[in-house]
């Protein structure tokens, strides 16, 4: 997918986004430090028969910061996404979540479903695993003074930040690409300030309410889940099925976390396949 990003305004701020293909529409949400180029090689396989589209959401890793009163909590992440399909006046919407941003993916059908068809969900937070495992210490430090700032500091030596997303993808992700991750929250105070309010609204009150909305409803969702994935284990992808009233499981092996970039191909197939079903 090429890098030429379109721009839309919206009453929170800017964003960017990259625009692929025609017919019916795919949205894509990628989570916490990284940004749209997640869904690259996904949306290179569906751009010949979608119209695929991949924002850099306000979730940390964006280059351009949000307005100052910008709610960036998760319900306020899921206004936006919304605010943004009405502004694009999409329809029938199939959205595609990972990683935090399958948790707000869920916020966003929950409470804002009216231009949404279809939910895909590859490894993500759901009920009380949001946010994960050790993460879970963050938002509290995030709500301190300069406490965004301290969690930032790793990241800061480029080596660190690699070895950081290295448990997240089988698949060795390019050194400038997570430079580029981590470049805006390093040289942009007001990004740092955004990343704060993101951090610091992570709870799993939002997917537990967002868990117990789907409960028997009828939107269709597939989750297609890598197994063994340490921070998202497929248990809850499992009980998530079994709650949703039209929900299918599908196990993509030899993947972690970032599933679009270990097997692209294959999550590109799982989602044609779901997006043109009855």
């Amino acid at each position: 997918m090429t890098d030429q990003r379109k721009e839309l305004q919206l009453p929170q701020g800017t964003i960017r986004y990259r625009e692929a293909g025609e017919g019916k529409p795919i949205v894509f949400v990628h989570g916490y430090l990284v940004d749209g180029r997640l869904w690259d090689g996904v949306v290179d396989s569906l751009s010949d028969r979608f119209r695929c589209i991949a924002p850099d959401w306000p979730i940390a890793a964006h280059q351009v910061a949000m307005n100052l009163d910008a709610d960036l909590s998760p319900p306020g992440i899921a206004s936006l996404i919304a605010d943004f399909l009405a502004k694009l006046e999409l329809e029938d919407v199939t959205i595609v979540g990972n990683d935090s941003g399958g948790a707000m993916s869920q916020v966003l059908v929950t409470s804002h479903p009216e231009r949404i068809g279809r939910l895909v969900l590859t490894n993500c937070d759901t009920h009380e695993n949001f946010p994960p495992g050790m993460f879970k210490a963050m938002p509290p430090i995030a709500k301190l003074p300069g406490g965004m700032f301290l969690l930032s500091a790793p990241f800061r030596i480029e080596a660190l930040a690699r070895r950081a997303f290295k448990p997240f993808a089988k698949t060795k992700i390019p050194d400038e690409l997570v430079a580029s991750w981590m470049a805006p929250a390093k040289t942009d105070s007001a990004v740092l300030r955004d990343a704060a309010k993101v951090t610091a609204g992570m709870n799993k009150r939002h997917t537990l309410a967002a868990a117990e909305k789907l409960r028997d409803s009828q939107l269709p969702i597939l989750l297609t889940w890598a197994p063994g994935d340490k921070y998202f284990p497929i248990s809850y992808a499992e009980r998530l099925a079994g709650e949703a009233g039209n929900a299918k499981l599908v196990r993509i092996p030899d993947a972690k976390t970032f599933v679009a970039l270990d097997q692209p191909q294959r999550l590109a197939e799982e989602i044609a396949e779901f997006a043109t079903s009855s």
